[in-house]
């Protein structure tokens, strides 16, 4: 499925990630985490597809039970008392309410993670900060690349192994532990030397030499300078709206917030509407592919 965002320049990907990531954090407006969690469902859906179900079930729906559960048992505050533990602890209606907003908040940041790692590569980041801070530039593209990296090298390395019976599923727990020693001796292997591997091509390459040049085939176009700027404008009135209280809302002492308001609403729609962009920008470029189609 093709993606149209990330085929455009890589600073309309960044600041766009950047504002979202950065609302998604700080914004603890019910309202606000509900539509940041469905929009970075709907574009990890899009980019994922069946990966992004499998993400969300088998990771995020536990950790959001968990920390829903969990935070009442540690975080006392509020006014509303519903009960008490058997350690005379007190639970609140706010400390409760209090843990489903951070259980979907950081569900919907990792979710904005997963789209970010989708569609800033490693070059497009290269590309952005590798003339301004070569060395960070490389470490962090490296890093974001060799998690998926390692776990897809990992898979290898074990499908390999339990085809001559040496998995960590086979034999017994003596056995099991022996091969799960050689899988990782292999991986710490293969992680070496993969590493060696970097090293002397980035060497051959020149990287670090003064003067050196750098190809890209990236173009920022008008429909780059028109999307950038919508980005840009609509991040700077929602930061102005949030410092003017426009959607404040508290959990402490007791739930209370600008919910429902005229200027709020407008807020939300505003931030509907920068959290959709790239899922609408894809659905509109798939519907002018079907219309050059059909025309032909």
């Amino acid at each position: 499925m093709k993606d149209a965002f990330s085929q455009m320049h890589p600073i309309v990907n960044f600041i766009f990630f950047a504002f979202v990531i950065g609302f998604s954090m700080f914004i603890m407006n019910p309202a606000c985490l509900l539509i940041s969690l469905v929009c970075a469902l709907f574009n990890v859906l899009y980019l994922n597809g069946k990966k992004a179900v499998r993400l969300s079930v088998l990771y995020l729906l536990p950790t959001i039970i968990i920390i829903a559960i969990v935070n009442p048992v540690f975080n006392h505050d509020g006014v509303t008392m519903l009960a008490y533990f058997p350690w005379d602890n007190p639970l609140t209606l706010e400390s409760i309410i209090y843990g489903i907003a951070t259980a979907v908040l950081l569900s919907s940041i990792v979710l904005w993670f997963s789209c970010f790692n989708e569609v800033m590569t490693s070059d497009k980041f290269i590309y952005l900060f590798g003339r301004i801070i070569p060395s960070l530039s490389l470490v962090l593209s490296m890093a974001l690349r060799f998690v998926p990296g390692f776990i897809f090298q990992f898979n290898v390395i074990r499908n390999s192994q339990k085809c001559i019976g040496r998995d960590i599923s086979d034999g017994k727990l003596l056995q099991r532990l022996k091969n799960a020693a050689k899988i990782i001796s292999i991986m710490i292997s293969w992680a070496l030397e993969n590493a060696i591997e970097t090293a002397d091509s980035m060497k051959s390459r020149g990287h670090g030499l003064k003067g050196r040049t750098a190809f890209s085939i990236y173009r920022f176009s008008k429909r780059d300078a028109a999307v950038l700027s919508i980005i840009i404008i609509s991040g700077i009135i929602l930061i102005i709206m949030s410092v003017l209280d426009v959607a404040k809302f508290r959990y402490f002492p007791s739930v209370k917030g600008n919910v429902i308001s005229a200027p709020a609403i407008i807020y939300y729609a505003l931030y509907f509407s920068l959290m959709i962009m790239p899922l609408a920008i894809n659905v509109w470029e798939g519907i002018k592919w079907k219309r050059l189609r059909s025309a032909n």
